[in-house]
């Protein structure tokens, strides 16, 4: 404390400067229109800096969220492949779920929709690509979509918070299934329906893809159960699945093509017919 009592009396003549200096620029700033115009440009170029700064901070570490993601996602495939696969290229990703074979490409979400019905995906691949109408679209962290149009570099998907989107799903803990819709509200809930009242169902149990049709492989995550009602008429359950992922920020997704899909369509159409 006496330091700074020394220090304030041997500076006090240039304190006393600073201090008058600073009542008079701000009398001055105050008074002038052209001065105050001038100090609130400067001040907004600095807060500005300082925003910008806070942002491209903001960025890096979502980047680097967003590469843990890769991360994780890349030892699952990797787990997959050293297990049940044959072959690997430089473009895509082959791997075999139950005798199936399936091909998994990288793509980048480059724009996204979430507030209405009927929410579409763009990402950044297409004919050029092999991508095609109805292949399946997942991230890092589970269940995306289904590709919808495609043209030379692009590719809309049908969100899973689509309206029009149906998608067959099952209990993980069961193997009871039903179908996947989305009642339009919730951006974070997707419903599970048809699933009878004889399944054992609890809060917090894990919702996968059944493997039911020639889109998606059996067990992709979808999410939790978050809560259900029991339609008594029916004597189904109307369930409502917390998504893994978080469908307001998608980056990076990838893209499933079922090589038998053809042949199995074929197959179903045949029988059908």
């Amino acid at each position: 404390m006496q330091q700074i009592i020394n220090f304030i009396i041997r500076n006090k003549s240039f304190l006393l400067y600073l201090l008058l200096f600073s009542i008079a620029m701000v009398f001055t700033i105050q008074s002038h229109s052209y001065h105050k115009s001038k100090f609130i440009n400067s001040a907004n170029f600095l807060s500005g800096g300082i925003y910008n700064s806070v942002n491209n901070v903001s960025e890096y570490m979502h980047l680097r969220k967003q590469n843990e993601l890769l991360q994780q996602e890349n030892n699952q495939l990797k787990s997959l492949l050293y297990n049940k696969t044959d072959s690997i290229n430089k473009t895509f990703v082959d791997t075999v779920y139950s005798g199936v074979s399936y091909k998994f490409s990288p793509a980048v979400v480059i724009k996204n929709s979430y507030s209405s019905n009927n929410n579409v995906l763009l990402i950044n691949r297409g004919n050029r690509d092999s991508i095609k109408q109805d292949f399946g679209v997942i991230s890092p962290k589970g269940l995306v979509g289904i590709v919808d149009n495609t043209s030379k570099k692009y590719a809309t998907v049908i969100s899973v918070l689509n309206t029009n989107s149906r998608i067959s799903a099952k209990l993980k803990k069961s193997n009871h299934f039903g179908s996947l819709v989305w009642n339009g509200k919730s951006p974070y809930l997707v419903q599970l329906t048809e699933i009878p009242k004889i399944a054992p169902i609890t809060a917090g149990d894990t919702i996968i893809t059944s493997g039911r049709s020639s889109i998606f492989p059996k067990d992709i995550p979808i999410g939790t159960i978050d809560s259900y009602t029991l339609d008594a008429s029916q004597n189904y359950y109307i369930i409502h699945v917390r998504l893994f992922n978080d469908m307001t920020s998608l980056e990076h997704v990838y893209v499933i093509e079922n090589k038998d899909a053809e042949e199995i369509n074929a197959l179903i159409n045949n029988t059908n017919e």
